[in-house]
């Protein structure tokens, strides 16, 4: 036992660059420094640079909106809430990084707002270690097993539904349809393997498997050349390919799979920015004359930004009319200009909106030891999408409803069949 946590130790610390780990460190005392701030720090490492910027910033958009209007209105009991935020461009050794600095160095309160499954299922060791500083991963972006199984459940506080309740909610439509063969595009890391496992996981309960299997790499940029990829899948007889990937490979499998004259239905999940990645379709089919956006479908975790009929997304769209959060330089030029909605941003503003009556819950003393307990005893929160944010003692995820979206007219819209 005390073999393997050195070994853990030691290879965060060469991750790291030699980051001390001692669990003393000068000027900390675990949750009292923490709970007399007048200032509620919370810890983000996400994507700010890179091929998925889009998501790290739209998604910090969102919350930063919202915390800024309540510390407008008198914060937490007098608190402000302040989030530190590093760039890791999606990268998992920088968001390993990023996180001791965020616990060693900033003496954060809370980890919030992570981006990603391969940057956050290597932190995930790290909540271990510092388990005796009760820090905990609230809302992360990600739909993945690992921070929903032991041992790490107990360090996360879920929000949005899991991947393999998406890749369900895919499967099951494709075979209500009559579809048979499914095809699989993954990412090849653990966020690929997490929507291959939930689509396998469906299939089967039918007697059914993956028809055909392809991958990509991380950070692959729109320009990739996927034809490969859409070649494997056409050859396996897929009739349906669901993506398990992020936005600009998405697009590029669909942009390659239509030049090739391969017009089956393609799905992707949240974790995709389907938004953006419909923006780059669009924007290509206006450079060539042709349609890249028929037959697409895409899950959220999220219900529509443009369902006015729900009261959160009255208030997410007021308040992204009128905010004007600055966006910190990440560690390359950024190149995504942020939409004034999009499904991460309004994800963000609802992540906010639960931690800020979770504080709320926890009274002035605002110890870090009461997080947990405090999550888990608020069974009923109406957030304002129609379906209330349930946790209890053995569920540490808020919500597990999936909408599915078509594109109709150059929009997500929800999918009424």
């Amino acid at each position: 036992m005390i073999r393997c946590c050195f070994a853990l130790l030691l290879s965060i610390l060469i991750i790291s660059g030699g980051a001390d780990l001692s669990l003393s460190a000068a000027g900390f005392d675990g949750t009292q420094k923490r709970g007399k701030d007048r200032k509620i720090l919370l810890g983000t490492s996400c994507a700010l640079s890179g091929p998925v910027a889009a998501l790290g910033v739209d998604l910090y958009r969102g919350s930063r909106a919202y915390f800024d209007l309540v510390n407008q209105n008198g914060g937490i009991h007098g608190r402000s809430i302040q989030i530190i935020i590093y760039d890791d461009g999606y990268e998992p050794q920088y968001a390993v990084r990023n996180t001791i600095r965020l616990i060693q160095e900033d003496k954060v309160f809370l980890l919030f707002g992570y981006v990603g499954t391969p940057t956050l299922t290597k932190v995930l060791p790290l909540l271990r270690v510092f388990k005796n500083r009760d820090i905990y991963n609230f809302a992360p972006f990600t739909g993945a097993r690992p921070q929903r199984i032991p041992p790490y459940d107990r360090y996360v506080i879920n929000i949005r539904a899991s991947y393999e309740a998406e890749t369900t909610g895919l499967v099951n439509y494709f075979l209500n349809r009559g579809y048979r063969r499914i095809g699989f595009l993954g990412q090849a890391d653990a966020y690929g393997k997490s929507g291959e496992y939930g689509v396998k996981k469906t299939l089967a309960r039918y007697r059914l498997d993956i028809t055909g299997c392809a991958t990509y790499s991380r950070n692959i940029p729109f320009s990739a050349d996927m034809r490969e990829q859409v070649k494997i899948l056409r050859d396996s007889g897929a009739e349906v390919v669901i993506i398990m990937g992020a936005y600009a490979p998405g697009a590029a499998f669909i942009r390659d799979a239509r030049e090739m004259g391969w017009d089956i239905p393609i799905a992707n999940v949240s974790f995709a920015a389907t938004d953006v990645m419909l923006d780059l379709l669009i924007k290509q089919g206006a450079k060539t004359g042709k349609d890249y956006t028929s037959n697409l479908i895409s899950s959220q975790v999220v219900p529509s930004y443009e369902d006015l009929s729900l009261p959160a997304i009255r208030e997410y769209r007021e308040l992204m009319d009128n905010s004007h959060v600055e966006i910190p330089q990440g560690m390359k030029p950024r190149t995504y200009n942020p939409r004034l909605y999009s499904f991460a941003s309004l994800e963000g503003f609802i992540n906010a909106k639960v931690l800020t009556e979770v504080l709320q819950r926890m009274g002035q003393e605002m110890d870090a030891k009461r997080l947990m307990t405090t999550v888990e005893a608020m069974t009923e929160y109406d957030v304002g999408i129609g379906i209330p944010v349930r946790f209890g003692p053995n569920k540490h995820q808020g919500l597990d409803a999936i909408y599915l979206m078509v594109v109709k007219d150059n929009r997500w819209v929800p999918l009424t069949e």
